[in-house]
């Protein structure tokens, strides 16, 4: 019989609520996984600038908080009601659950699992913590919380990969890159011989055009203020590059110059920057463009431009790229795996989790795209 799981004290990154920056690796507690959950010991992580969102307090002020939602890991232990995962398994987590079951599941319109969902509220699914911190309760990140030298969460939440895996490539799939990648794959389903703008071109913007690139789209166009982001760009499956601060005309304009008057027939603001979002409806074909919004949106009211919208165009929301974690993250894993994609060019950074206040200070800097954080 297998020894009972015990609480285990180890390094973890905790923020305390006077922002980004205030944040103290300290000795954490972490429990033991209760009956349908997995403690996992981490291996690697990445930041994700969502991750600085919330260090702020979006969307709900809670802590103290391990932050943290890419990564990768080592199955420690199991509970009783586990039976697909196992000790010393490779596994990813995700913020988006799949029970296969449920109205959402079973269709091809949503990745929004009605069973798991997306857990904002700092706890587990029984509305507790598996965190402290000298005897007071740190609330999680989704249902992971990846910078900390262990974690604990549901075992939906979890996908198994090949222990062969590039750790650091696991860790970008895991959200970031795949976000982009399922929005063009999944959530618009774009045809061979299209044409695709995708605004901003960091991770996700590049997990975007990797999947344009795999689907046969003829004219990628990148957008991006950062000169330096076109080479990376283009060794991911970039045609065109747009930088919209070198010219006096709008992102939208450029787009439909390069269409030949016309607009794309797709496109993907990924950046999350507010006005980009009727720039990117604008730069669509009229009457079948396309828009899928990305990029995380701090705004519950936001303008639209209207007439995009009353001229056939269409906006659509997007979690995860629109992709089910068990069904879809295998076949993303498995081209990563192969080496299909050029991961090793998004990890600029690479630092230790003592570090972590050096690694949000080089989220800053213009040539980074991903910080990882090995563990």
């Amino acid at each position: 019989m297998a020894p009972t799981p015990q609480v285990i004290t180890c390094k973890g990154a905790v923020w305390w609520g006077g922002g980004e920056n205030d944040v103290r690796v300290e000795d954490i507690q972490v429990d033991p996984p209760k009956s349908s959950e997995v403690r996992v010991k981490l291996v690697c992580a990445s930041i994700c600038h969502t991750d600085l969102l919330w260090a702020s307090g979006f969307p709900l002020p809670l802590f103290p908080r391990v932050l943290g939602h890419e990564g990768v890991g080592v199955v420690e232990s199991t509970g009783e009601k586990v039976t697909d995962l196992k000790v010393g398994d490779v596994v990813i987590p995700t913020y988006v659950g799949e029970c296969q079951e449920c109205e959402n599941c079973t269709s091809r319109e949503s990745n929004f699992c009605l069973k798991y969902p997306m857990r904002i509220s700092g706890l587990m699914m029984d509305n507790t913590s598996r965190l402290s911190v000298r005897d007071q309760k740190i609330f999680h990140l989704f249902s992971c919380s990846t910078f900390a030298e262990y974690m604990v969460t549901d075992a939906n939440y979890l996908v198994k990969v090949d222990p062969n895996i590039d750790p650091a490539h696991a860790s970008l799939i895991s959200c970031g890159f795949s976000t982009g990648f399922g929005a063009v794959w999944k959530e618009a389903r774009v045809g061979s011989g299209s044409s695709v703008a995708v605004f901003g071109l960091g991770g996700v913007g590049l997990g975007a055009i990797s999947a344009a690139k795999m689907m046969g789209v003829s004219k990628i166009i990148g957008i991006d203020k950062n000169e330096k982001k076109k080479s990376k760009g283009e060794t991911f499956g970039m045609t065109h590059f747009i930088n919209p601060g070198a010219s006096d005309k709008s992102a939208s304009k450029l787009i439909q110059e390069l269409s030949g008057g016309m607009g794309v027939d797709y496109s993907f603001e990924c950046t999350g920057v507010v006005p980009l979002l009727s720039q990117a409806l604008q730069a669509t074909k009229m009457g079948k463009g396309k828009t899928i919004a990305v990029g995380a949106v701090t705004e519950e009211n936001v303008p639209i431009h209207f007439r995009s919208i009353s001229l056939g165009r269409t906006l659509k929301g997007s979690l995860f790229g629109g992709l089910k974690p068990k069904s879809d993250l295998p076949f993303i894993a498995h081209k990563c795996l192969k080496k299909e994609f050029p991961l090793h060019e998004l990890v600029t950074h690479e630092v230790s989790l003592t570090d972590i206040d050096k690694a949000l200070e080089l989220l800053k800097q213009p040539d980074c795209v991903k910080v990882v954080i090995r563990i």
